[in-house]
Parts: C-alpha cells; structure tokens; sequence
C-alpha cells in the first residue's frame, strides 16, 4: 500500500477526481423523474482507461465522497446523502464498478501488448453495462417503475410511446447512444495520453519497447 500512496498518484486521483466533478458543470438535459445527461459517464470512463482499477476507483470515490460530503458536485449542482439515497444513486455506484471493471481490462491488457484504439474503446464500452445493472434496477426500486415487465398495452419494456414507462425507458434508451459516443472520444482521449506518457500504467519492457518503436519518428 505504501508503494502505491505516492505523490504521483495521489495527485492523479485528486486531479481526475476534479475532472470528474468539473464535468457535471458542463450544461445538461434533465430527463423525467430528475435524472441527468450530463459528461460524468466521459470523465469515469477516461479515469479507468488512464488510471487502471485502483486508481480510477479512488478517484470516482473521492469525486464521491466530496459531493457526500455536501460539495455541489453532483450532476444538476446538487450533494449529500439524498442523492445517494435518490432514484439516481445507483449510477453513482455503478460508476465505481466500472472503474474497476474498465481499469482491470486495461491493465490487463497492457502487461502483455500496446494499447490500441480499438481495444480503449472496447474496454470503455464495458462501462455501460455495469453502470446500468446497477442504476437501472436501483431506478426502479425507488421509483415504483417496472424493469422487465411490460406496461399493459405495451410492446415490450422498451416501447417509448405515451405511457409506456419503465426503468428501461427512463434510465437507458434516452441515455445509450450519448454514452456509446462518450466513450469512443474517452478512449481518443485515453489513447493520446498513453502515447504521450506511456509509463501511466504497469507494462512489461517488451511492451515499453514496442511503444517506443510506435511513437519514434520516422527518418
């Protein structure tokens, strides 16, 4: 633990923690039953992908921590327990998970090759699935609404037409296409932060000298 706890890292959770927080500033749409639209999904997804498990979850639980805590950080500016508590305080945790999930792929991975664009991406895409097996059913249980049970005079659980509402419609449909382009520009953005500082994540010199021969230039 204390070859871990160093200033390099300590300042890497600090400042992504920051970033995350800094992205529920960015203007957002609030969707029905308060839930929010808003970047966090880009600034976790990029913390995993930068950072791997650890670090990526102690920065979205610091992130955390502080909105608990009673910082307006929290998407709509809001904080404290409530949130947690609320119809949305299952995607909270959900992203702590998929930091995990996300940093341990990465790293997995870059022990043993480079890490290409094509494969941050398929590591981010990994997020969204674990976010939503615990917002979702988090949403519902708070909200009354049904998850896999389609509404009477329905087509299925995901039938967006007038009163035709479940967990799925509310927490996923109007958000999945947004997240799966969140996470392609984290991973653009992962990517260029690897090459420009390859040394971020535990690599074999194998790997270290296929990086090298990757970003040296050509004559």
């Amino acid at each position: 633990m204390r070859r871990h706890l160093t200033g390099v890292n300590i300042a890497l959770v600090a400042v992504f923690a920051g970033f995350i927080a800094a992205s529920t500033a960015v203007p957002e749409v609030t969707l029905a039953f308060g839930i929010p639209l808003s970047l966090q999904t880009f600034a976790v997804v990029l913390a995993a992908l930068v950072l791997g498990p650890w670090r990526g979850l102690a920065a979205v639980s610091l992130y955390i921590v502080v909105g608990l805590a009673g910082a307006p950080i929290f998407a709509n500016f809001r904080s404290g327990f409530a949130v947690l508590a609320g119809a949305t305080g299952g995607y909270l945790v959900g992203m702590m998970l998929a930091a995990v999930v996300v940093g341990a792929v990465v790293v997995a991975r870059r022990r043993r090759a480079p890490l290409t664009l094509s494969f941050l991406i398929g590591a981010g895409l990994l997020s969204i699935p674990v976010i939503y097996a615990v917002g979702v059913p988090w949403l519902a249980a708070r909200t009354g609404l049904p998850v896999f049970t389609t509404p009477e005079g329905c087509a299925s659980v995901v039938d967006m037409s007038e009163g035709c509402v479940t967990a799925l419609t509310v927490g996923v449909v109007p958000f999945l296409p947004g997240d799966v382009v969140k996470v392609i520009l984290a991973a653009i953005a992962a990517s260029v932060i690897h090459r420009a500082y390859p040394q971020l994540l535990p690599a074999t010199k194998a790997v270290h000298q296929a990086m090298e021969r990757e970003t040296a230039p050509t004559a």
